[in-house]
């Protein structure tokens, strides 16, 4: 999947401007792909609880983006643009297309968010700009919290 250590590399010549740049793409990515679990949830029946999940993790992408692009506009004066691809968002939805798969699409999901809370929490301990290193553990504490959210619902998932 992906290589931590790699992302880790790849992120850590980034400036405070361009990880906040790519933060604000990536949560919208992450937007896009959890409107589009929801969507696919509740097409297929998957109760109610876990479309509120996917929608509740898409609200608050939506709402992080929003006011990262508000602080960016405010110490920039332009809107953001960022070249780097988000990794937190894989290629799941061509896998989610019965019901017999929701077990894999969290597992996937999970791994996802837990690989960037790695990579986040790994970036925020070795990168020397104090404010750069609290941006970092920002993106961890997100990433974690949103592990958490699907964490539960798997766990729900496999009990029920």
């Amino acid at each position: 999947m992906y290589d931590v250590d790699e992302i880790v590399a790849a992120l850590q010549k980034l400036n405070y401007e361009e990880v906040l740049a790519y933060w604000i793409e990536g949560e919208k990515e992450e937007a896009k792909f959890y409107r589009e679990l929801a969507k696919r949830a509740r097409d297929l029946g998957l109760g109610e609880e876990l479309v509120k999940t996917f929608e509740k993790l898409a609200e608050d992408s939506v709402g992080h983006a929003k006011d990262l692009e508000e602080q960016f506009r405010v110490k920039y004066g332009r809107k953001p643009r960022s070249e780097v691809p988000p990794f937190e968002v894989l290629p799941l939805l061509d896998k989610f297309e019965r019901a017999d798969q929701l077990e894999e699409i969290l597992k996937a999901a999970m791994e996802s968010e837990l690989i960037a809370y790695k990579s986040y929490k790994s970036l925020s301990e070795m990168v020397g700009d104090e404010e750069l290193r609290k941006l970092y553990a920002k993106l961890a504490d997100v990433e974690w919290g949103h592990y958490e959210l699907l964490r539960q619902r798997y766990d729900e998932l496999v009990k029920g």
